[in-house]
C-alpha cells in the first residue's frame, strides 16, 4: 500500500515533469515565432510592403469629423408615433401588436413620391 509520504513525493515530482513540460512548450513556441516573424519579414521586404500597408483595410478610414449618417425610419406605430428603423431588435409596441394577430406591413410607412 503507498504511503501518505509516496504519493507527496509523485505529486512534487509530476508538478516539476509538468512545469518542464510547460517551458519546454513555450520555448518551442517562442521558436517558431521567431521564425515565423522573420519569414514574414523576408516576404515584406520582397514585395515592398510595409507596416503600414497592412492595417489598411478595404473599407474608407472613418472621418471623424463627420456625423453618422441617420436611417429613415421604415415603420411607425399610429397610436403613439413611435417609429423603427427595420434595424436591430424590434421596439415593444412592434411586437405587442404582431402577438395580438397584426402584421408587420400593417406599420410600414409609405415612401414619399419622388
Amino acid at each position: 500500500m503507498t504511503t501518505l509520504q509516496e504519493l507527496i513525493a509523485q505529486k512534487d515530482a509530476l508538478l516539476r515533469q509538468q512545469q518542464e513540460i510547460a517551458k519546454s512548450i513555450a520555448e518551442f513556441q517562442s521558436a517558431q515565432r521567431a521564425g515565423v516573424i522573420n519569414e514574414i519579414k523576408t516576404l515584406m521586404a520582397q514585395h515592398g510592403i510595409t507596416a503600414a500597408d497592412l492595417t489598411v483595410t478595404g473599407r474608407k478610414a472613418a472621418n471623424p469629423d463627420k456625423e453618422p449618417s441617420k436611417v429613415a425610419a421604415k415603420y411607425r406605430d399610429p397610436s403613439t408615433g413611435s417609429t423603427w428603423t427595420g434595424r436591430g431588435l424590434k421596439p415593444r409596441w412592434l411586437v405587442a401588436a404582431l402577438e395580438s394577430g397584426r402584421t408587420q406591413d400593417e406599420f410600414l410607412i409609405e415612401a414619399p413620391a419622388q
